[in-house]
């Protein structure tokens, strides 16, 4: 399942682990396997049991329902401000959803029992955990809602600027295929959004790669959903 390149991170690569005190992050520190994540590869598939832990670097992971008829959408996102493992903390040990790494990059790896255990002693990395899991909570919600009331092309303004802020590249490696996998739509209404947004002068698309040029006039085409996400994204340790 795992590319096994040896990519060197530092504990300031991971905000939740960046925010540990050293005693706690030294606990731990010889648990975490730098390893580096391909695009489109599946961390877990639904209902797989959850062994490892992720805390994500520069990588950008999506959590994403499939429907029965073959759809598929984005019910939540993850870059260096988290970690996959939050059914592990919560009682559980399955993935409810599969788990797609979205841009390529790296993470540090910790086995599930080992990140259980000091979450279980109530210090740092349990405070840390469960704030950075009431703001995945939310983004899920609030996703939920924007798929739901708003327009193809405010929800692709608003994915573009979540995924821009969760890897800082201006450039993405994203194909219309996948991201209306994403959106959970079908791709002639990417591509028509994704037309709009170029002819406005706010990205620049070429065949799997797409070039933000005007983030602020993105943020004001997007729906109001990258705004109340973003504010709670910014509310977690830097």
């Amino acid at each position: 399942m795992h590319d096994q390149s040896n990519p060197t991170h530092t504990q300031g690569d991971n905000r939740i682990l960046a925010a540990l005190p050293r005693e706690d992050f030294a606990r731990i520190t010889a648990h975490l396997e730098p390893v580096k994540l391909s695009q489109g590869q599946l961390l877990y598939q639904t209902g797989q049991h959850i062994e490892d832990f992720y805390f994500l670097t520069n990588a950008l992971v999506s959590f994403v329902s499939q429907m029965s008829d073959g759809m598929s959408v984005e019910v939540g996102v993850t870059g260096s401000e988290g970690m996959v493992g939050i059914p592990i903390l919560l009682g559980g040990d399955r993935a409810p959803h599969d788990i797609i790494v979205q841009i390529p990059g790296g993470a540090l790896r910790a086995r599930a029992e080992v990140i259980k255990g000091e979450f279980k002693r109530g210090g740092a990395l349990h405070d840390l955990l469960l704030r950075y899991t009431r703001a995945f909570l939310l983004t899920t919600c609030q996703l939920a809602a924007c798929n739901r009331v708003h327009s193809v092309g405010e929800r692709l303004a608003r994915w573009l600027l979540m995924t821009y802020d969760r890897c800082l590249c201006e450039e993405l490696p994203l194909t219309q295929d996948f991201i209306a996998m994403m959106l959970g739509t079908h791709r002639p209404g990417v591509t028509e959004a994704a037309a709009i947004l170029q002819t406005e002068g706010l990205i620049k698309y070429r065949r799997g790669h797409i070039t933000i040029e005007d983030k602020e006039g993105l943020k004001d085409f997007a729906c109001e959903c990258y705004g109340i996400i973003k504010a709670d994204f910014d509310r977690l340790p830097s």
